[in-house]
């Protein structure tokens, strides 16, 4: 789903996320499920979010976790626009409402300048929901990495 975020330039955006914040959400996330969460800050504008979603989804090889449920947030600050794109077995187990909810919700926190807060929640909630139909294993590794990405480099 894509949402328009409140008019900001991405290094503004940038120094206004608290990434250590986002990573700890990735990673209380990901110990309750074997879901894998990527974030990436996309610095060029998006005329299509859900298609650079998409590509920078197999740009980053999500599509290769063991379980295929694996949640990218992309938010492009100079188009003004997020989306959040998940693996064939997290959409068939949740579906368009699960999409909806979670995008509605960040853009509430978005248009109100809580963009931390908007990112922190997405993790949270999916990760809440992600729990029930893929539960953390007592074998399960860490995937991918938990940093944020800032235009293909970590941050």
């Amino acid at each position: 789903m894509v949402i328009s975020i409140q008019t900001m330039q991405t290094d503004t955006f940038l120094s206004a996320l608290d990434h250590t914040r986002i990573e700890r959400a990735i990673v209380a996330a990901e110990l309750r499920t074997s879901g894998e969460f990527r974030v990436v800050i996309h610095h060029q504008a998006a005329a299509d979010p859900m298609e650079t979603a998409r590509l920078q989804f197999e740009k980053l090889q999500m599509h290769r976790t063991h379980e295929r449920n694996a949640v990218l947030l992309l938010v492009a600050p100079k188009s003004q626009t997020f989306a959040i794109y998940g693996d064939v077995a997290i959409h068939a187990k949740c579906g368009d409402a699960f999409w909806t909810e979670i995008s509605t919700a960040i853009g509430d926190h978005f248009k109100n300048g809580r963009f931390t807060d908007g990112i922190v929640h997405a993790i949270d909630r999916a990760g809440t929901v992600l729990a029930t139909h893929f539960p953390r294993r007592p074998d399960d590794k860490n995937e991918l990495p938990d940093a944020v990405i800032d235009g293909g480099t970590v941050i």
